[in-house]
């Protein structure tokens, strides 16, 4: 049964990075379009766009980074990967926000970078006002790895 609890954390951080990478994709492709329409017509914008395009992509990232703690904190790279059933749902309950404020901030933030970017095609003075935009919606994605990560850290010193 010890094992079993390794399985429940590994599949949380399989969930946290397939959700938050998935919605990165996602927005990235999404963003990725809209910048090759603007680029198109004028590729001088191409910076400026290729930045917007890529704030999507930063819940991947956070998704990986907690996805690295639950490998760290169940033995994987070294150690002992047991740990009771209990602490193995804990684990995959705290890979939880992440994975779903990334799936999900991921996509609305490509909504968000496409509307920058065509801002940014028609009046390219406001570039960094185009780029406030997007990174509110970025705020959630952090606060999504925040409560993870934070879990993930006082988990370990359970005594479960």
């Amino acid at each position: 049964m010890n094992s079993f609890g390794v399985a429940l954390a590994l599949i949380g951080g399989a969930l946290s990075a397939l959700f938050a990478c998935v919605g990165s994709a996602i927005g990235v492709g999404r963003t990725g379009q809209a910048a090759a329409g603007v680029i198109s017509e004028n590729p001088s914008m191409f910076t400026k766009v290729l930045i917007l395009q890529l704030l999507p992509g930063t819940q991947g990232i956070y998704g990986f980074v907690v996805t690295f703690m639950i490998f760290i904190n169940c033995g994987i790279f070294g150690g002992s990967a047991e740990m009771s059933l209990a602490k193995g749902l804990l684990y995959l309950t705290a890979c939880l926000p992440m994975a779903i404020i990334g799936y999900f901030s991921a996509i609305g933030q490509a909504g968000t970078a496409v509307s920058s970017i065509q801002l940014v095609a028609k009046h390219p003075e406001q570039f960094g006002k185009a780029m406030i935009l997007p990174a509110m919606v970025e705020t959630y994605a952090i606060f999504g790895l925040l409560i993870s990560l934070l879990a993930i850290v006082n988990i370990g010193k359970l005594p479960v």
